[in-house]
């Protein structure tokens, strides 16, 4: 509640936070829109393949030219993190190999690191933040993306006393959507592809929102910073409005959906008829939680609480998340308070490779969102008893035998090469 009045003190000092931000995306950009009107947050430096771009996206979200010109624009992420005027890191590049070899050099060079790349931490999260705790720094989600906001509401639930059942987003699903690719995704977002070209968006990018990829990524990592369990066969994706969640996301054997207590799951904004879902919760997240005695069930009733009809399990939603344009929520946090705002602490989800077609021996695997596979989140025991190929390693690797379509593609499925994400991935999987 106090982060400005710290920063003032900071700033007064003549010591700005100074960040450096790696990878200048729509994310990234949403960062950097909001950090003029932030006095005492600064940016020393932005790193991107293409600098260019970098300095044109600075220009499109209001920089004026004196800034630009006061801030470092170079093509290497590792030498940003060497830097001596950046303190904070932030990773936004969404590539997981990438994002491996930032977070080692931020933490090589003492410096805290926001992970926007989700894929890295699903890949690998556990060994990163070993390292980084050695290292004496921070290692954090995005706070604006979901994972965090729903690690936020899932700690301030358990720090009130409460039980928690559920936990997650929502988002536009049907089942036949796994099978979607670049080619025909901008359908279903309601747009031609000469209209998303125009809005420089990324056909990849956004179909591994659609085909539940990111789903699968995202609670992977909420289940890894908050012990919360993962369903069994993969996320159900069950039609939800925010009125009925807490009746809908309780357990089976309490008239729900849920196949136990403290599960991840995300709602759907459409039913399976393609209807849309009266209130749904497209683009925000939720917590339920179950009342732990007669006379907290009877204080929801009495502030205005929605509950399911027992009056136990009541839920709680934002509505929206913002992503980039709150992530300065992070930054702060990791500079002033030493903090994260969220983070991972063991390995109980995963996110794996799974055929969206009959695949070849011979094929290359192109990753999420792509033409080869998708996405699903399973228990992290699981993946390894069975030697799943993670979702984050299954960019640019060919397969060695055929995979029928919706099996879930192996390591020994593939031509792998061993390398530093290997490494630290295999580390991740000792810890199942």
């Amino acid at each position: 509640m106090n982060l400005m009045a710290m920063l003032a003190t900071r700033r007064d000092d003549g010591r700005p936070v100074r960040a450096g931000l790696i990878g200048a995306g729509k994310f990234g950009s949403m960062f950097l829109s909001q950090v003029p009107t932030i006095p005492g947050l600064e940016v020393a430096a932005i790193a991107d393949l293409d600098v260019d771009r970098a300095r044109s996206a600075c220009r499109s979200v209001g920089w004026d030219e004196e800034r630009i010109a006061a801030t470092a624009f170079i093509d290497d992420g590792a030498a940003l993190c060497a830097r001596d005027d950046v303190e904070v890191v932030i990773e936004a590049t969404g590539n997981p190999k990438a994002g491996i070899a930032h977070a080692l050099a931020a933490f090589e060079a003492g410096k805290h690191i926001i992970m926007v790349n989700v894929e890295a931490d699903v890949l690998a999260g556990p060994g990163l933040a070993m390292r980084a705790q050695s290292a004496g720094v921070v290692y954090s989600m995005a706070y604006g993306d979901q994972p965090a906001l729903v690690c936020e509401m899932v700690d301030w639930a358990r720090a009130t006393g409460f039980k928690v059942t559920a936990a997650g987003k929502g988002t536009k699903y049907m089942p036949a959507f796994h099978k979607v690719t670049p080619d025909d995704v901008w359908q279903h977002y309601g747009l031609s592809p000469a209209e998303a070209s125009a809005a420089g968006m990324n056909a990849q990018m956004f179909n591994s929102f659609l085909d539940g990829t990111k789903s699968a990524i995202e609670m992977a990592a909420i289940a890894n910073a908050t012990g919360l369990r993962v369903p069994s066969d993969g996320l159900g994706f069950p039609p939800c409005g925010v009125d009925d969640l807490a009746h809908i996301l309780r357990p089976r054997t309490r008239g729900g959906v849920l196949e136990d207590e403290g599960m991840v799951e995300v709602v759907s904004s459409l039913e399976r008829d393609s209807r849309p879902v009266f209130r749904d919760l497209r683009w925000g997240v939720y917590v339920v939680l179950e009342a732990p005695n007669d006379y907290a069930a009877a204080c929801f009733r009495q502030y205005g609480l929605n509950t399911d009809s027992s009056g136990r399990y009541a839920s709680m939603y934002k509505p929206f998340h913002l992503i980039g344009l709150e992530l300065s929520i992070s930054v702060l946090n990791a500079a002033l308070r030493g903090e994260p705002t969220g983070s991972t602490r063991m390995f109980k989800g995963d996110a794996v490779a799974v055929a969206k077609r009959d695949l070849k021996a011979g094929e290359m695997l192109d990753g999420e969102g792509g033409y080869t596979v998708w996405g699903k989140l399973v228990p992290a025991g699981k993946s390894v008893l069975t030697g799943a190929l993670p979702i984050g390693l299954a960019h640019r690797v060919a397969l060695v035998a055929d995979v029928p379509e919706g099996n879930i593609v192996r390591y020994a499925d593939v031509d792998l090469s061993e390398d530093l994400s290997v490494a630290l991935r295999r580390e991740t999987e000792a810890l199942a």
